[in-house]
């Protein structure tokens, strides 16, 4: 499998499971909703900005931002709606456009800044 597919998988997957968890926050504690929000919005941004710094220049990471952000649209749907809210799957096409491009942006800006910084990265001997 090529590595960027790879890396969208798994981004995606980080950031679905991150987003069935806020809604289940937001279900059954709201008014505690901005903490989960910005460590979920941490844990994927630093991840993929982790994972492009350490990887380099190796990886194209533009196809692998939009394989996360759909897969993270199809599975934040699913996952919300077999395991919090019943949600409706009317909400996919939300999900799969303007989700998805967000959750694009997500991984692309990070993993953009992550690999310029790996790059720079003097390798000692």
């Amino acid at each position: 499998m090529r590595t960027w597919m790879t890396r969208g998988l798994a981004l995606g997957a980080l950031h679905a499971v991150a987003h069935v968890a806020v809604a289940a926050v937001r279900v059954h504690s709201p008014e505690t909703l901005t903490l989960p929000r910005t460590v979920a919005l941490a844990v994927l941004v630093l991840t993929a900005a982790a994972w492009a710094f350490l990887d380099r220049s190796r990886t194209d990471w533009l196809p692998a931002a939009v394989v996360a952000g759909l897969v993270a649209g199809l599975l934040g749907v699913a996952g919300q709606a077999l395991l919090v809210d019943a949600t409706s799957f009317s909400t996919l096409g939300v999900a799969l456009t303007g989700g998805a491009a967000f959750t694009a942006l997500l991984v692309l800006v990070p993993a953009t800044i992550g690999r310029l910084l790996g790059r720079r990265r003097v390798t000692e001997p």
